[in-house]
């Protein structure tokens, strides 16, 4: 069991010590035929601890992407797409409008998925769109600092936020007429800074 332990952590933050169904306390048990550690209780009810899924638009507007510079930790002061966590009830489409609205002030319209990103030790899943600016001013607002639209030969690839907003922005000008070949992340970047975050 240590080895399944040192090999897939059971949550990324604060583990729950309760059962949510039951409120009894729970334990790490390796269930049978399983390879990993759950957190059950007494009664064998099962606490899943799971990725977390965010989504975010690259806006587009006359060939500039806009991106956000940051105001908020981890790693504030860096350029990102805007994003954030879907919310229950959402479709990813619509969650993604919504933050891109938030943290932009543009509205937009959401279009073709650029890619799926995984952070596993963040323990998110981020979804990517490309979105058509349609209204709106490019603003910050509480979560962000500065919008601004950039070709994609201005991008400020050393002043990125996050591991998954390089891939996508090189997935997003991989696509464009006449630029290379799209850009494949590794299944774990390894040396990401920001652990935890919604990037």
């Amino acid at each position: 069991m240590a080895d399944a332990e040192d090999r897939y952590p059971l949550t990324l933050g604060e583990e729950p010590a309760f059962c949510p169904a039951c409120g009894k306390p729970v334990e790490a048990t390796v269930l049978e035929a399983d390879h990993r550690p759950r957190l059950v209780c007494p009664d064998g009810h099962v606490t899943w601890r799971n990725p977390r899924m965010v989504v975010g638009t690259l806006p587009v507007l006359d060939g500039r992407v806009y991106l956000a510079r940051r105001a908020i930790e981890p790693r504030r002061g860096r350029w990102t797409y805007p994003g954030g966590f879907l919310e229950l009830g959402e479709a990813a489409q619509e969650g993604a409008r919504r933050e891109t609205e938030e943290e932009t002030r543009l509205r937009v319209e959401v279009g073709r998925l650029i890619g799926a990103y995984s952070r596993p030790w963040a323990g998110v899943v981020t979804l990517v769109y490309e979105a058509d600016v349609v209204g709106g001013e490019p603003l910050p607002a509480d979560e962000t600092d500065e919008v601004r639209g950039f070709t994609p030969d201005e991008i400020p690839w050393d002043e990125l936020a996050f591991s998954t907003t390089e891939s996508a922005l090189r997935d997003w000008v991989a696509s464009l007429p006449g630029r290379g070949p799209r850009f494949t992340p590794e299944l774990y970047v390894e040396g990401d800074p920001a652990e935890g975050s919604t990037g």
